[in-house]
């Protein structure tokens, strides 16, 4: 229970299902005496008592467990190593996989329980040989299937999402404020929860600290100048600051980031298109598909929000290889990339390459 409305409802909708509950609220901050600010950050005291208000009023159970520890190495420092090499991670993965389907289900069941169950937009569908499926959402503007793609066969056989089947929000809002769950009208949150001000630069420039380097275009010519290679992302355009001008005073976007010689290469738009990712580091959600290593129709996701986009994969080289049929925007590596077929979710990969969709000049 991470003090929301969602969570709260999924809790309550759980003991109508006649389900023993118990409410677990995760401390995963190592500072929780910072509130949160508007719908900035989360896991904070003021959420673990909006938690334990929500627990009182259903009647359970509440406990807060302390993976703060585990957060930091697992999420935080993940974080921080990630954007220092160059990527882009995406923690609310991270998070999922390695915190709440993972540390955390992993002591719910050495206590006994069956399942984890969560206030995710989701849906968790049985096929005819019995084995569990992740799908879509009913309501696809609020799907937040992207983020649980990370989520294994055995994990799914522990997973429970009472909201799958919500057509809206305003509903599920709405059934919280009938059932006198004080969160109802609580604003979600957003941005990265560990950074609860939204200055993801400045918060780097913390721990990575600055170093003066070269920005360049796809020439090698040097173009302008930065105080830390890690404070940008493929498909970057503002805050550039260059020095010269594009000959033809078109914008220019941040097109690769190199970390190893502190660099930051920019170029046109066009630039940015990709015509195919690939990852090593990938995992099927459920089952795998028959033969993986032979091409199959699919669709692929690279952002939680992002349209999916009709493309063919395949595993090959010990790679998981996604060609879209329409090349993606500002794919960077460190991002995920979600696979479905029709609204199951299929698997995902963790992007290690990308290639151009097109040559331009630079």
């Amino acid at each position: 229970m991470s003090g929301g409305v969602d969570s709260a409802v999924a809790a309550a909708r759980a003991v109508d299902a006649g389900h023993e509950v118990v409410g677990v609220h995760l401390a995963l901050s190592r500072m929780p005496g910072t509130l949160r600010t508007g719908s900035r950050g989360c896991c904070t005291i003021e959420d673990s008592m909006d938690a334990q208000r929500a627990a009182n009023v259903l009647g359970i159970p509440y406990y807060v467990w302390d993976f703060s520890e585990r957060f930091k190495a697992d999420v935080v420092d993940d974080f921080i190593a990630e954007y220092s090499a160059g990527r882009t991670p995406n923690p609310c993965m991270r998070c999922n996989e390695r915190i709440k389907f993972a540390a955390l289900l992993e002591k719910a069941l050495a206590l006994g329980f069956d399942a984890v169950a969560t206030g995710h937009y989701a849906s968790i569908v049985t096929d005819a040989a019995g084995n569990k499926e992740l799908h879509r959402a009913s309501a696809w503007a609020k799907d937040q299937s992207y983020v649980l793609g990370v989520l294994t066969a055995e994990q799914l056989e522990h997973a429970y999402f009472p909201l799958g089947d919500t057509p809206s929000k305003d509903l599920v809002r709405a059934e919280a404020a009938r059932r006198g769950l004080s969160v109802a009208q609580k604003p979600d949150s957003h941005d990265i929860c560990f950074i609860s001000d939204g200055d993801t630069k400045g918060w780097l420039a913390e721990r990575v600290g600055t170093a003066t380097g070269d920005i360049v275009d796809r020439t090698g010519a040097l173009v302008g100048s930065h105080e830390g290679a890690h404070a940008y992302t493929v498909g970057q355009r503002r805050g550039l600051h260059l020095g010269i001008p594009a000959p033809d005073g078109r914008p220019r976007f941040v097109l690769e980031v190199r970390p190893k010689d502190n660099t930051v290469v920019v170029g046109p738009k066009e630039a940015l298109a990709i015509g195919e990712i690939a990852g090593s580091r990938f995992t099927w959600a459920g089952e795998p598909p028959a033969h993986p290593s032979t091409p199959f129709e699919c669709e692929v996701q690279i952002r939680a929000h992002a349209d999916p986009v009709p493309a063919v994969a395949v595993v090959t080289g010990g790679e998981l290889v996604v060609t879209p049929q329409h090349p993606l925007n500002g794919v960077a590596p460190g991002q995920t990339a979600v696979v479905y077929v029709g609204t199951r979710v299929l698997g995902q990969c963790t992007i290690d390459r990308t290639v151009s969709a097109v040559t331009v000049d630079a």
